[in-house]
């Protein structure tokens, strides 16, 4: 593992660490003097969309990101955040039009002396980290096909590995490999299609441990739809550099529309893993086949070591947009656990996890909440979750320490109406219409944040929030654990009862991560708030009709009562 990353007291990429585990072995901060956690310095980036992600620490300088136009400081920890040197990008205003669910962009990674931004526009651009000198930029995509960014990158050794985003607008999407010091294209690998764009081996990668053979994709759409078939890329990256294989999630296929693309379609919803080195994929899991409800497979993939039946494994914890938490094999790819972590989950009864069944680690769909069953134009109403899923991608934890997961909880049902729709290059490709709202069993609380057993699969405590969690978790060697509320307070947890130790209440509603490092000997607490992302579109992009957003515009309407813009960062020590 490269130095700065096995420094707990620098934070060089978003997940922390290469497994995605959001833990910090840090432990100044405790159970027992949490309570004096006080605001030491903030500052305010000058943009008032939605700030996910969050800062990095590296020798004394923090690298701070902003939504479009994806603005950077480098700031002075030996000055309480001077700005060192700034970074603007110059992007088409277009590219704001076309991206789904706010300007939002989930923030820098750091490697050998560089930072690296992934723009909106798909510009991937390298900068020199003491001066902001720009060494190389390169794009990825094309915002005039829909192709946009919102996700960070992800080092390894002398690569980059970046995904893209545009499933709405009918992008095949993919993921791709750039040299680090160059910018040069190195490989780059389809969530959809001919095998040799998949980077597949027909005999040797596996699905549940049997080879997917020829042509896997492409026998699982209709036609040429999956040149328009999504699969898209712009959630969260991890890697095992013993087995020398990264993970990440494929999202929905396109479009929403399920009648017009029959199949499984394959590899949309799924979960990969690859090869750095080749992009080759090991292994393959598809989550949610033929999609209905946009439950976007993209969600981190946490790396631990656990004892399931007898044996100690190494495995990926992921908690999907359709509610179901799954353990696989990281080796294999068998999958161990799929458990609903959300309880008002319907369009599912449970995943089959008969290995004799024809229907093995497939989701056995409730007829009631299929969004095909009554054709288009028919609205399915009542399907748990909503589309931005029991989690959307605001990162979990997990604590060495106590085994266990902590992930932030959507409560959301939805009605669903699909219709037909016709691509036209850059035009949004969505076909449904959304109306969201809480669950009954929640009481008018569309949130809450879990403890979960990755063995079991099981809730061992849970905190009901009053609007959905979207902010991401950060554990502590302290016994701790902090995330956001969409109100904007920052709180800190038991790790292992879950009871509220503190809470502070920062300029705006927080939908960036909680991060922590150390400076001078002294531990630091810090997160972007500004509310924003889908949960919060209808504040940070001034809608008001109830449909628009996907109908999140209507799911939150409330919200403008707690908070409004502003995006700042805030930096707690101990008193």
């Amino acid at each position: 593992m490269p130095a700065k990353l096995a420094d707990p007291g620098q934070w060089a990429i978003q997940t922390g660490d290469y497994a995605a585990t959001r833990f910090s072995r840090l432990d100044q901060i405790t159970t027992a003097n949490v309570k004096d956690l006080t605001p030491v310095w903030s500052f305010s980036t000058g943009a008032l969309r939605g700030h996910e992600g969050g800062p990095l620490v590296v020798d004394d300088v923090m690298y701070v990101h902003a939504p479009f136009p994806n603005m950077i400081y480098a700031l002075d920890l030996d000055h309480d955040g001077r700005v060192l040197w700034s970074y603007t990008p110059r992007q088409d205003p277009q590219t704001i039009a076309i991206m789904c669910c706010d300007t939002v962009y989930r923030g820098l990674a750091y490697a050998d002396g560089r930072v690296f931004l992934h723009q909106a526009d798909t510009t991937v651009v390298a900068l020199d980290a003491k001066t902001g000198k720009v060494l190389w930029s390169v794009k990825n995509g094309d915002i005039a096909r829909g192709e946009t960014n919102s996700a960070t990158v992800l080092p390894i050794r002398d690569k980059i590995i970046v995904g893209i985003a545009g499933g709405e607008y009918g992008a095949r999407c993919h993921i791709t490999a750039y040299e680090a010091a160059t910018g040069k294209r190195l490989w780059r690998a389809y969530s959809v299609g001919p095998d040799e764009d998949l980077l597949v081996d027909p005999d040797k990668t596996t699905e549940l441990g049997k080879p997917i053979g020829r042509d896997s994709s492409l026998k699982t759409w209709s036609g040429d739809q999956w040149r328009l078939g999504g699969g898209c890329t712009w959630g969260w990256f991890s890697y095992d550099p013993e087995l020398d294989l990264f993970y990440y999630g494929a999202g929905n296929p396109s479009t929403w529309n399920p009648m017009q693309r029959p199949g499984d379609n394959k590899w949309a919803m799924t979960i990969f893993a690859r090869s750095p080195e080749t992009g080759t994929a090991k292994w393959v899991y598809q989550m949610t086949p033929h999609d209905e409800w946009d439950y976007d497979g993209v969600n981190e993939m946490v790396l631990s070591e656990q004892t399931i039946d007898g044996r100690s494994r190494k495995v990926l914890s992921h908690f999907d947009r359709n509610g179901f938490g799954y353990t696989l094999d990281r080796v294999t790819g068998e999958l161990l656990v799929a458990e609903k972590f959300e309880p008002t989950v319907n369009w599912a009864t449970r995943v089959d996890m008969d290995k004799a069944s024809p229907t093995y680690g497939r989701p056995l769909v409730d007829k009631r909440y299929s969004t095909e069953t009554k054709g288009e134009d028919e609205t399915t109403q009542g399907i748990c979750p909503g589309a931005p899923g029991a989690k959307n991608q605001a990162p979990s934890a997990y604590s060495p320490l106590t085994g266990l997961n902590y992930v932030p909880v959507n409560r959301l049902c939805m009605d669903y109406e699909p219709f037909r729709v016709t691509y036209t290059p850059g035009q949004p490709y969505v076909g449904a219409t959304l109306t969201l709202y809480g669950p009954k069993e929640a009481d008018g609380r569309t949130g809450r944040f879990i403890a979960w057993d990755p063995k079991t699969g099981k809730i061992v405590w849970a905190k009901e929030e009053p609007f959905s969690v979207w902010s991401g978790a950060l554990a502590t060697a302290g016994g701790l654990v902090f995330y956001g509320t969409l109100e904007g307070y920052l709180k800190a947890v038991d790790a292992k009862t879950g009871a509220e130790l503190w809470r502070f209440k920062t300029p705006s509603g927080i939908v960036g991560n909680p991060m922590t490092y150390t400076h001078k000997g002294r531990q630091y607490v810090a997160v972007l708030s500004g509310v924003g992302g889908w949960a919060g579109i209808g504040i940070a992009a001034g809608l008001t009709d109830p449909q628009d957003g996907s109908g999140a515009v209507g799911a939150y309407q409330s919200l403008s009562s707690y908070t409004a813009m502003g995006g700042v960062l805030t930096v707690f020590g101990l008193r």
